[in-house]
């Protein structure tokens, strides 16, 4: 040790830890972050365990088109940031005929779908705090509503709190802990379970359960992975970012990456909840179903896993999801990110006094959950039909126009999301019928 030269042992000092590293690599993902926050909540989660613990793998094929197919939408949306310098909403107003009636339905069409999902999210995170206090203080049991509607309380009161003194370069930082929590948690409850790869691989063959429910589970897989407020923000992100048009390949790694981390992780979920639920039979009816069946195998250490990924899903949602509609009618007025005005704060103020919905009413979060993220596809037609008409505009994009590769990953989203759009209103139909 005295014959190392101080720089040597100064350097053995600041390696860095597994989980710094970790850190390190999503904070290096940029406005990526915030796709996976918005993309992977519970209402993911809720969606990938009830589709694995009743349908396998089955749905496998359908999470990785959203997945390739969100991955072509961010970099068009992202592409048009970076060489315009303006945002999305800003750019249909512009320069799209009709583009602000337009702006207006997509901006009400997100609010909404978000607002919805907000409520189930919230309404599950306390859920899963409560259920899982009560395996440790029993006493606790009978106290139901109180408790979850005080959790919940405490959770959206300090995310406004959050929201009401944050900047970007602070949102960004917080959503790193909670992604990163949030997919170790996942991975390891992978490798407790070890669901049969040769299971996982046919869920690549496309098929849809031909049950009650089934088309609905569809709709919502896609509106939960294709989520057209992850595209809008983009351009927002990119700009608080601080990047420019010399961050072009930075952009298209970030577009690319957030894409794979949504995959590997729901995936992740689907396999978990196939490995512990699908072979036995078992059905998902409240929160802790989620985590509890893990416990023969690996005790209250794999309950508590699990929650701390549930948990980290549903926080790591709140907060863009309270941000999104001031951050849409930002953009539609000047094309700047806000996180400073009035209107910013009263607008977050609302959504949360609507995302305490489900905990004051005392409704089933996981039903109300599945049925929220079948309403976030019906803009997202839209919301492609936008980007493809801007971005493809020559006097605007210049040699960074859209090539055919691009245009045909976005010519095939689009049919993927009228499908889907049109199974939902089906899904829908059904379940009132």
């Amino acid at each position: 040790l005295l014959g190392q030269c101080p720089k040597t042992i100064k350097m053995e000092k600041e390696k860095p830890s597994i989980l710094k590293k970790l850190y390190l690599l999503l904070l290096a993902i940029g406005p990526g972050i915030f796709a996976i926050g918005y993309t992977i909540g519970t209402g993911s989660v809720t969606s990938m365990i009830v589709a694995g613990s009743q349908y396998g793998m089955q749905l496998l094929w359908v999470l990785f088109l959203s997945c390739l197919f969100s991955w072509v939408l961010m970099e068009a949306y992202g592409r048009y940031a970076l060489v315009t310098g303006e945002t999305a909403l800003f750019g249909f107003r512009k320069h799209i005929k009709f583009g602000s009636f337009i702006s207006i339905l997509i901006i009400a069409g997100v609010t909404f779908g978000q607002w919805n999902s907000l409520i189930g999210i919230l309404g599950i995170s306390a859920n899963a705090i409560f259920e899982t206090l009560v395996l440790f203080i029993p006493s606790l049991e009978g106290s139901e509503y109180w408790g979850i509607l005080s959790i919940a309380l405490v959770i959206i009161c300090g995310m406004y709190a959050l929201l009401w003194h944050g900047s970007y370069t602070i949102f960004e930082k917080i959503l790193v802990i909670f992604v990163s929590f949030m997919g170790l948690s996942f991975f390891i409850s992978l490798f407790v379970v070890l669901p049969d790869p040769s299971e996982v691989a046919k869920g690549m063959i496309p098929s849809i359960p031909q049950v009650e429910g089934g088309k609905m589970l569809v709709a919502a897989f896609v509106g939960t992975t294709m989520a057209s407020a992850t595209f809008l923000s983009r351009p927002l992100f990119i700009q608080g970012k601080g990047w420019t048009i010399d961050n072009l390949k930075d952009q298209q790694k970030d577009a690319k990456w957030a894409a794979i981390l949504i995959f590997i992780i729901s995936a992740s979920i689907m396999a978990v909840a196939m490995g512990a639920f699908y072979h036995d039979g078992k059905v998902v009816t409240k929160v802790l179903d989620m985590v509890s069946a893990l416990e023969p195998v690996a005790g209250k250490f794999a309950i508590a896993i699990f929650f701390l990924g549930t948990l980290s899903a549903g926080l790591s949602s709140i907060f863009p999801i309270l941000m999104i509609s001031p951050l849409l009618i930002a953009d539609y007025q000047d094309g700047k990110l806000d996180m400073k005005s009035k209107q910013f704060k009263i607008l977050t103020g609302i959504a949360c006094i609507i995302g305490l919905s489900v905990p004051v009413l005392g409704a089933n979060p996981i039903k109300a959950q599945i049925l929220t993220q079948v309403f976030n596809v019906f803009v997202l037609p839209l919301v492609i039909i936008g980007i493809f008409i801007l971005i493809n505009k020559k006097d605007l994009m210049g040699q960074h126009k859209a090539g055919w590769i691009l245009n045909t990953g976005i010519g095939l989203s689009l049919i993927f999301a009228c499908i889907i759009s049109y199974n939902g209103v089906i899904a829908i139909i059904e379940k009132f019928q």
